[in-house]
């Protein structure tokens, strides 16, 4: 695919703030359908591997609502499921039954109460699922737990690991169906944008790339039918999800691996999915097999974003080793992303956008409950 020629992405405004100075660009807000964010920090999907049969507990209260206190403009629950086979370990949240829609409202009614925008992630774990937790090893499920894994071709993740089913057409309808009854599941619960995980080496992304599909029916071969099963779950989302909420895709932009998926892939697909209701891309990558040759440099997806937001005219974000206020800043700023994911840093600092606004020196409202430990400009 041959890469169009194209002009520069346009930098983002600043808006003016209430003192009469610039309010950096990392802390302008961003509206997105009926929803405005109040800043461009957005803490990413992040399984806690915490919960019983689907239900998010205490644990995932603190975790998402300290994260709310800290000042995030939007909040992503961790990848939930949308069906029990779908989970990458049994302690993974789940939006398969009516029972899970409470237990994520209460988080949801709090974190808002706090000023952030939730979003709930749709997944389903393919061949990656299964297994046990990372703190336990993360490899394959080997006690009465384990259960069947499918993927588009019966191909393991990686050696040792046992191989998938491969899905058969009306399994690939039924879980079409299955993400569209979550998205269901999760307006009833509150959640201001949803977002389907297409990256990382689940379900979707192996449908994706070619190196994992190797069907030779509608789902495989030519890039339009790899896209397929991607393009009518956002069909099936988005009939279920409102008209004035967004609808996000987390995509891995390029596989790290020779033959597969790639960058030109994914501007491809962002204008297709730009024509299906979905309203912004999520950019990571990696995840579909150990032999990728990632990098390990700060922004490191920035490249994949920035091309996104700028051929396919689709709002992007960016995630991966973004870790310092001025770096956020200057993604943004210079209009190489809309919104910056942040996931590890965000564990070690729940409260880095609060840290970040004073690093760039301007002022964005505290808990009233700590305020007084807020350090004066």
């Amino acid at each position: 695919m041959t890469r169009p020629t194209t002009t520069p992405a346009p930098a983002i405004a600043g808006t003016g703030g209430g003192d009469g100075r610039t309010v950096p660009h990392l802390f302008s807000p961003f509206a997105v359908r009926g929803v405005t964010l109040r800043n461009r920090i957005v803490v990413s999907s992040m399984c806690q591997y915490s919960c019983r049969d689907g239900l998010l507990d205490e644990w995932h209260m603190v975790h998402l609502g300290s994260r709310a206190v800290g000042g995030a403009g939007l909040i992503f629950v961790e990848a939930t499921a949308v069906e029990p086979a779908g989970r990458i370990s049994p302690e993974d949240s789940g939006l398969w039954d009516d029972t899970h829609i409470e237990p994520l409202a209460r988080v949801v009614r709090f974190c808002k109460g706090q000023g952030a925008a939730m979003g709930m992630q749709l997944a389903h774990a393919g061949r990656k699922a299964s297994v046990f937790r990372p703190w336990e090893g993360g490899k394959p499920l080997t006690d009465g737990r384990a259960w069947e894994t499918v993927a588009p071709s019966p191909m393991p993740f990686a050696e040792g690991w046992p191989a998938p089913r491969e899905l058969r057409p009306h399994e690939i309808d039924g879980c079409v169906a299955a993400f569209g009854r979550a998205a269901a599941r999760a307006r009833a619960a509150g959640f201001d944008a949803l977002e389907v995980h297409a990256a990382h080496g689940y379900l979707i992304h192996t449908f994706l790339s070619p190196l994992s599909n190797r069907r030779t029916d509608a789902y495989g071969g030519s890039f339009e039918n790899r896209c397929r099963l991607l393009l009518e779950i956002a069909d099936a989302v988005r009939r279920e999800w409102p008209a004035d909420r967004p609808l996000f895709v987390r995509l891995s932009c390029t596989d790290w691996i020779e033959g597969g998926w790639g960058a030109d892939d994914t501007v491809a697909l962002a204008r297709l999915l730009k024509g299906r209701g979905v309203d912004a891309m999520d950019c990571s990558s990696g995840g579909l097999s150990l032999a990728q040759k990632m990098p390990a440099t700060p922004g490191y997806n920035v490249p994949f974003a920035e091309r996104v937001r700028r051929e396919a005219g689709l709002p992007a974000g960016v995630v991966g080793l973004i870790t310092e206020a001025q770096q956020a800043q200057a993604i943004i700023a210079a209009g190489q992303a809309d919104l910056v994911v942040m996931a590890r840093e965000m564990l070690r600092d729940p409260y880095w956008p609060l840290h970040a606004a004073l690093t760039l020196g301007t002022d964005v409202p505290w808990a009233p409950q700590y305020q007084r430990a807020k350090p004066q400009r």
